[in-house]
């Protein structure tokens, strides 16, 4: 039932696996098995072991190659399991280029587990081309990219990094969990893997901790599926089958979700207490015309920097509606404090050198009525306004 001549929205609910091929139904079924029978003793089936392969987890890893432009897709244990066996693609005394304000759990992964077994980095500011340039070395394999950014939402050129790595006879990997396919579609732009957590967005509904890579080169998919196979950190049957029931959703939600972060970034830009707003979708957000170039919309996360902690405190214990949590990308809208939160891995001296200041709030945009949360928000900072007249 694929057809690529569909919009977005439509492939999403109808694609090659929106119909099961041995029943009709609609609902992709959930083998819950761990190994397969085979019926000839010669030659095995498609199937043997669920780790190597499973037909509820192909039907999740066919639908997300498709969606994403690529040729083949691995479905995780979660976003960093998929990321971790991406590089394991490096060898030993290779190099890697990775954008300074990663998220933290690639910053650990990379300087406190590859760094042990000889793989060398430097964290570049990745919207600096020339920077980009300079911190490429002769052992240089692969240049990691986030665009935009977590938390700062740091725009990078894609179409110039990706030129800059082949250049160099370097792969390049994106992380596209803040916008989804829906958004961007990194491999059209030439990349080489596009890497999700799908617990976010694809998914949607905070029930579920899954990861997906997306490859458009054959011969790296098969030493991505070497990997996958090999230390087997899959995505279970149950969890496949949630994904793909959020992903039938994922364009309409972060459709409201992002016009949602629009009107209340703009609505942040006129509060006194707030220092600074990152959102690509504001005209004024540094690489805001790049962002707009390779991608069809701003997405549905924000950051917003108060004066300090206290004021980060005092504001989200005046708070209702948003959930106070790690996380992102669900139907409920997600506050996070990236020094504590997704961050936390990182020293408080790199933190702040990216610009993670203690003051600074993540913010993904759920599916709630915007006026509800704007006006949970001017509570919030009433009683910060409240607060400080009090002790003056």
């Amino acid at each position: 039932m694929s057809n690529d001549t569909f919009t977005f929205s439509t492939r999403l609910i109808h694609n090659e696996n929106s119909v099961d091929r041995e029943t009709g139904a609609v609902s992709v079924p959930i083998n819950h098995t761990s190994t397969f029978h085979q019926f000839d003793f010669d030659s095995f089936g498609k199937y043997d072991y669920a780790r190597s392969g499973n037909p509820t987890r192909d039907a999740l890893e066919e639908t997300i190659a498709h969606l994403e432009g690529g040729v083949r897709g691995f479905a995780f244990a979660s976003g960093m399991a998929a990321i971790s066996t991406a590089f394991l693609l490096l060898s030993k005394e290779d190099h890697v280029v990775i954008c300074e304000d990663v998220y933290g759990g690639t910053f650990r992964l990379v300087t406190q587990v590859l760094h042990r077994f000889g793989i060398d980095h430097s964290f570049v500011d990745t919207t600096d081309l020339q920077k980009l340039k300079e911190s490429i070395q002769p052992n240089t394999k692969m240049i990691y990219v986030e665009t935009p950014s977590n938390p700062l939402l740091k725009v990078t050129d894609l179409k110039e990094v990706c030129r800059i790595a082949k250049e160099n006879n370097c792969l390049t990997f994106v992380d596209n969990t803040f916008l989804t396919p829906s958004l961007q579609r990194p491999l059209e732009l030439g990349a080489d893997i596009v890497l999700h957590s799908a617990t976010k967005f694809l998914s949607g509904h905070s029930d579920v901790v899954a990861g997906l890579a997306v490859v458009k080169d054959k011969e790296l998919g098969e030493k991505l599926y070497f990997l996958q196979n090999t230390f087997g950190s899959v995505l279970g049957v149950q969890d496949c089958w949630l994904v793909m029931r959020g992903l039938k959703t994922l364009d309409v939600r972060l459709k409201q979700s992002q016009a949602s972060a629009q009107r209340i970034s703009e609505y942040l830009t006129t509060i006194h207490e707030v220092k600074h707003v990152y959102y690509p979708g504001l005209s004024d957000h540094e690489g805001a015309s790049i962002h707009e170039q390779q991608s069809e919309g701003p997405g549905a996360v924000l950051s917003f920097r108060l004066e300090d902690a206290d004021t980060v405190k005092q504001f989200v214990s005046n708070l209702q509606i948003p959930v106070f949590a790690v996380s992102l990308g669900a139907v409920e809208s997600i506050l996070s404090y990236p020094a504590k939160m997704s961050h936390a891995a990182m020293p408080q001296e790199e933190r702040e050198a990216r610009g993670i200041h203690d003051g600074l709030l993540r913010l993904s945009v759920g599916l709630e009525n915007v006026d509800d949360l704007i006006k949970d928000f001017e509570t919030a900072f009433e009683a910060i306004r409240k607060n400080k007249v009090e002790i003056n």
